[in-house]
């Protein structure tokens, strides 16, 4: 009989577990994302979306000279200033073929400066705080260490953003032979 109590009371434990932490997101992530997001769509609506669509269009530019700006300067931007997750959205300003990039770029950019600005990703924060305590176990400072995280952060983004970039290349050369493949075979 303790057995079912138990079982009854750890699984109902369980759901009030859950609600607890649907209630922490609902007063405290969720709103903080919903005032970001209005103050990030003013912000757009009083620069004017085509001035920041035309940031976007030169970040796009064909040509290496871009690929820096693409991959390394929009995102760490978007990642210092809007924060995980709401850095993502900047890549609705570059052309389709560049999004998937651009969001690989930003979003594998939300670990390596944590060190340094903690704002960046603080639900993560506890990543680098497990690496920091036990660089101070051994006596080393935390400093140096957490510039070689960002600037390899920063080496990383740009070689994973131009990676991606070929491979969504590929992949939509391929889908464009595939659709004109199948509608020479439906002809």
């Amino acid at each position: 009989m303790d057995m079912l109590v138990w079982l009854a009371t750890h699984f109902i434990g369980m759901f009030t577990e859950g609600g607890k932490t649907f209630v922490a997101l609902v007063t405290g992530i969720v709103p903080t994302l919903i005032v970001l997001l209005t103050g990030v769509n003013a912000l757009i609506a009083m620069i004017g979306a085509e001035r920041i669509d035309r940031v976007g269009e030169w970040a796009a530019r064909p040509g290496l000279a871009y690929y820096p700006v693409r991959y390394i300067v929009l995102p760490v931007l978007s990642v210092f200033f809007l924060t995980n997750p709401m850095a993502y959205t900047m890549g609705r300003f570059l052309p389709e073929r560049y999004k998937p990039a651009f969001y690989d770029a930003a979003v594998s950019y939300v670990h390596p400066p944590l060190g340094i600005f903690p704002h960046i990703n603080p639900g993560e924060l506890f990543v680098w705080l497990g690496i920091a305590t036990g660089i101070q176990q051994l006596g080393l400072p935390l400093a140096p260490l957490a510039v070689r995280y960002l600037l390899v952060g920063l080496v990383v983004i740009f070689i994973r953003g131009v990676v991606t970039e070929r491979i969504t290349a590929i992949l939509l050369a391929r889908r464009a032979s595939q659709q004109t493949l199948s509608a020479e075979v439906a002809a």
